[in-house]
């Protein structure tokens, strides 16, 4: 119902636009979304990362994406989880390159969260499965908006084929798709590049590292136009020349992870045009209040 109320909004605002835009008119194309709210590895901040549960209560809690890490399983199947070992998440330990699916299924990744947020545990959590990217796409439907990593996909050769088919197998891509309703980033631009040669229609976000406030180049931001729509990098790393310059560019600005209200708002006034958080229901609340304020003040 929230996510209602905030899209009402929405609407409200533009039809009080002094300019008189219609609401068709502001309909954004995918190089011009704005208070974009990304679910990171879910609602990770109340629930168990990467799990069902996660993933329900970041669209309860009106994120507009999921995002989804996939790793590969040793007999090729895509699944939703951040690190490459299953140690942080399940209590045991290895690779998921050197495990099946079958053995994947066997651990328990919810029973951590609630053994590290003992103020946050519920019963239901203990026992949870890794999901698989099929089962997250059979849960959700080929309406899911989702924000996709490629992880490590150095470490998993033929991981941007497989991906893309299950897509295509979704109709998630391809013709009579939404063209923003699936988004795919990396840190790897190999990776990008591949997907985008194999797919130009699919919006591609590129990930940067950066050990000190952001800069970047013109030569920088050329090469990059030429596979991706965006760029995400940590949120401290950002600063509003930075900003100013990737959207002065054309390319989309992602931050992440961001959870506290104060860094939401800051980011927001930077002109970002979205960003990931493991609590979509505060970043709800600060992009409604800036909408309210906004209609109070046309």
């Amino acid at each position: 119902m929230g996510r209602i109320n905030r899209w009402l909004g929405m609407i409200a605002l533009v039809i009080y636009l002094p300019w008189g835009q219609s609401p068709q008119a502001a309909s954004p194309s995918i190089t011009e979304m704005k208070d974009i709210n990304i679910s990171h590895r879910g609602a990770s901040g109340h629930a168990p990362e990467h799990t069902f549960p996660s993933y329900e209560l970041g669209m309860a809690l009106n994120g507009d994406y999921i995002e989804i890490d996939l790793q590969m399983t040793r007999d090729g199947e895509l699944i939703a989880l951040h690190d490459e070992t299953i140690d942080r998440t399940t209590g045991k330990k290895g690779l998921v390159k050197d495990l099946t699916l079958e053995e994947i299924k066997r651990l328990d990744a919810g029973s951590w969260f609630n053994e590290a947020f003992p103020d946050k545990a519920k019963t239901e959590f203990k026992g949870l499965q890794i999901p698989t990217l099929r089962e997250v796409l059979d849960q959700f439907g080929s309406d899911s908006k989702l924000f996709i990593e490629t992880k490590s996909p150095d470490v998993y050769p033929g991981m941007e084929d497989k991906l893309l088919d299950v897509l295509n197998e979704y109709q998630l891509i391809g013709a009579g798709s939404e063209a923003d309703n699936v988004i795919i980033q990396s840190f790897s631009a190999e990776s990008l590049r591949k997907i985008h040669a194999m797919n130009e229609s699919i919006p591609l976000i590129q990930l940067l590292s950066y050990y000190a406030p952001a800069t970047i180049t013109d030569s920088e931001i050329k090469k990059l136009k030429e596979y991706a729509v965006g760029v995400g990098l940590h949120f401290t790393a950002a600063n509003p020349a930075y900003i100013k310059r990737i959207s002065d560019s054309g390319l989309l600005i992602f931050p992440y992870t961001v959870n506290e209200k104060e860094d939401m708002e800051m980011l927001l006034d930077w002109g970002v045009n979205g960003m990931f958080t493991n609590y979509p229901d505060r970043l709800d609340e600060v992009i409604r209040g800036r909408i309210e304020k906004r209609m109070i003040h046309s």
